[in-house]
């Protein structure tokens, strides 16, 4: 059955329901990827109800609560795992019972009826949420289907962080997170809403204060999330997103990919996963268009510029889809790389791991443990949402810390259909991983050099295990 379409009318109403944009033209793009068609919208809701779908795509409601809205999903944060209460219409489980008043001050103060929340639900950055649009998410919600159970999992933190109530005083200090800026177009002010509100890319992007708030003064310039890190999202050349242009920004949204340069996993591959792939090509416009005069902020983890002619090539202009072709390459690879083989790019790898067996060689490593889904040459196979790696930004920063930990820890794809990359963490020695990632580094990074240590490697794994 092919997916129900929002509404013209619904549509049109959750574009103008904060912001005008009559006198504003939205960047021309006609070759972007198609927009993911709008489920959980039905001509049996009312077109207020059915906007709200919209707006529970943009805030990003599906990644935390389930795709269902039934919860139990473990939110990482310092003081333990949160997790996710239900928020189907249940009235003994869910928001059943919540008038519109009751879920406006959930969404804006963190409060439910009966007790403070954690501000892992981001309402610091909904705080600014639009009454229109509230009113149009909670009709919506009204809709969803009731699921009669508790989540799986409920959060208990050990006192006295269990108190709740202590959420009042953070409230004060950081609430709200995010204030409007001046002198931007109407556009722009759109892109505001979706990024520091709905979507609330701060609260991944943002590094936190002595507090736990978000630090306003290095706002979107990247910070670490659990096992992952938000990178640097501001307009910076040398760290953050400088150089992309507003179609990579939006092409990225819609995708979770950006050819030779990025490519999202865990959390951001949800994000995207949720949500920015059901937006509409003006929202997306508009948060690409912010984020080009959000302050740029320069950090001490810079992007190695990509050098293009140390990049390999694809063998064929067919191995990226021919399973076939691809095996056979890789068999051959193997059968090529015997044990006292070493790889052009590992006499560039620092001593500590030259003295590893010859069998451990990072070409060895990196055929047996990962070509078979990335591809001898990197490139992988993109149809069957295999990633390729050659020169993504990941793998180019100045710290290694996400690749190590990518590769330590896994990774998730920006869709269902995607293959979980397992961790190597329990099956690899420290000093393997760090030759893998300096393989991968100068191989697929285009780096003239990777000194990636196996101590480096450890203290990664500590620090995010």
């Amino acid at each position: 059955m092919k997916p129900l379409s929002i509404p013209i009318s619904a549509l049109v109403a959750s574009l103008a329901c904060s912001t005008a944009y009559a006198d504003n033209i939205y960047p021309a793009h006609t070759d972007l990827p198609a927009r993911t068609s709008l489920p959980n919208v039905s001509p049996l809701n009312s077109d207020l109800a059915n906007r709200g779908a919209y707006v529970a795509r943009t805030a990003d409601c599906m990644a935390c609560h389930r795709e269902d809205y039934s919860g139990g999903v473990p939110i990482e944060t310092p003081i333990g795992n949160i997790y996710s209460t239900n928020i189907t219409p249940s009235t003994q489980y869910g928001i059943g019972n919540y008038t519109e008043a009751d879920f406006k001050s959930a969404l804006r103060k963190g409060r439910a009826p009966k007790h403070q929340i954690y501000p892992a639900m981001p309402y610091p950055s909904y705080h600014g949420m639009s009454d229109a649009d509230i009113s149009a998410l909670f009709a919506y919600f009204q809709t969803v289907p009731i699921i009669d159970k508790p989540p799986e999992q409920t959060t208990h933190l050990p006192f006295p962080l269990n108190i709740r109530s202590l959420m009042l005083a953070w409230n004060i200090i950081n609430v709200p997170s995010t204030e409007n800026r001046s002198g931007l177009t109407s556009v722009q002010q759109r892109g505001e809403y979706l990024v520091n509100n709905l979507e609330h890319c701060g609260t991944c992007h943002t590094p936190r204060n002595l507090t736990q708030g978000l630090d306003q003064d290095r706002y979107l310039s990247g910070a670490p999330l659990g096992k992952w890190f938000a990178p640097n999202i501001t307009p910076d050349n040398d760290t953050g997103i400088g150089r992309w242009s507003e179609r990579d920004i939006i092409a990225y949204l819609r995708t979770g990919k950006l050819d030779k340069q990025a490519y999202a996993g865990g959390p951001m591959a949800e994000a995207v996963a949720h949500s920015t792939r059901y937006l509409t090509d003006e929202d997306l416009s508009a948060m690409a268009n912010y984020l080009k005069v959000v302050p740029a902020i320069k950090t001490d983890d810079y992007l190695i510029p990509v050098n293009v002619a140390r990049l390999p090539s694809p063998k064929s202009t067919s191995i990226t889809y021919d399973l076939l072709e691809q095996k056979d390459y890789l068999a051959k690879a193997k059968a090529n790389t015997s044990p006292a083989t070493i790889s052009q790019s590992s006499n560039q790898i620092n001593s500590q791991n030259r003295g590893m067996e010859n069998s451990d060689s990072p070409k060895s490593l990196y055929l047996t443990h990962c070509a078979s889904c990335h591809g001898v040459d990197g490139y992988a196979q993109p149809d069957a949402r295999y990633a390729a790696i050659v020169g993504l930004s990941s793998i180019r920063r100045a710290k290694p810390d996400a690749l190590i930990g990518v590769i330590a820890f896994g990774a998730k794809g920006a869709f269902n259909t995607a293959p979980k990359m397992p961790g190597f963490e329990k099956d690899l020695s420290h000093a393997q991983i760090a030759s893998i990632t300096n393989y991968v580094r100068i191989n697929f990074g285009g780096l003239s050099s990777s000194d990636v240590s196996a101590d480096e490697v450890k203290r990664v794994i500590k620090e995010k295990g």
